[in-house]
């Protein structure tokens, strides 16, 4: 009895989580003059425990001249603030082998791979060259979560946010949200269309993270069109984001709580 009260309370205790990380929507796709570099610069300032992207870091396409130049050129302001730092594979980021072998030394680590930090873990998934997930890549999903079950909260990132269409416009039922609900994900991280948007689905939050560089595909702050990056707040197993807009001259320097941000839910 005494023994099966103690599996209990550790099965149930709370997760032992207190760190903040930053988290960069898309740099390239039209990389916009300085704003990939104030957004750092702001990011330094919060000294989160470390940074984790959404893709498209170069801008990449050509395999003669753009791979390994580019993460080169970067590195520079990246040893400036020296602040630890995650990958996810864009399309522009991996376009071809060669790139995708440019990619994976450049960032230290593989597409796919997963991470914990504290009682919390962090999927990262390819889908640099295809808009959905390959099967590999949801195999690959699928055991890493049942190997982290234990864990909380759930971060899944991959670049293109296929979720977009059937969260929008179908019944929300699909084999990617089935699989994330039932290994208890909390939230899901893309880029790729360079807008903000939350959207969230049977407690799962989805994020389009937007653009931190990437040229504006539309205009209006309050349909997620601005510069940003997004300060996560991890205690125990709750997760606030606050989302930043960049301060003058890139934008206005607004701030709001994710989940503030008007139109977040999708009706059940």
């Amino acid at each position: 009895m005494a023994l099966a009260a103690a599996v209990c309370l550790c099965v149930c205790a709370e997760p032992r989580n207190n760190f903040r990380f930053a988290i960069l929507g898309d740099r390239t796709g039209g990389a916009q003059p300085g704003v990939y570099e104030q957004v750092w610069r702001e990011v330094s300032l919060l000294r989160p425990d470390f940074v984790i992207n959404v893709g498209d870091t170069i801008e990449g396409g050509n395999d003669a001249t753009a791979a390994a130049a580019e993460w080169e050129s970067l590195r520079k302001l990246w040893n400036r603030y020296n602040l630890p730092q995650y990958f996810t594979p864009g399309n522009h980021d991996i376009w071809s082998a060669d790139s995708r072998r440019i990619y994976e030394k450049a960032t230290g680590r593989p597409a796919s791979y997963g991470f914990n930090y504290q009682d919390a873990h962090f999927t990262v998934l390819d889908n640099s060259g295809s808009l959905n997930l390959s099967d590999a890549q949801m195999r690959f999903l699928a055991d890493d979560l049942e190997k982290n079950k234990g864990r909380s909260p759930k971060f899944v990132l991959f670049h293109q946010p296929f979720w977009l269409i059937p969260l929008k416009f179908g019944s929300g039922e699909f084999p990617f949200h089935e699989l994330v609900r039932k290994y208890g994900v909390n939230y899901v991280l893309s880029g790729h269309g360079h807008q903000f948007v939350r959207l969230e689905r049977d407690g799962i939050v989805y994020i389009e993270a937007g653009s931190s560089g990437a040229k504006l595909k539309g205009e209006g702050f309050e349909r997620g069109w601005f510069y940003l990056h997004i300060l996560a707040t991890v205690r125990g197993a709750k997760v606030e984001m606050e989302v930043k807009e960049l301060d003058e001259p890139m934008g206005k320097g607004r701030r709001f709580n994710a989940e503030d941000w008007e139109g977040k839910r999708v009706a059940n």
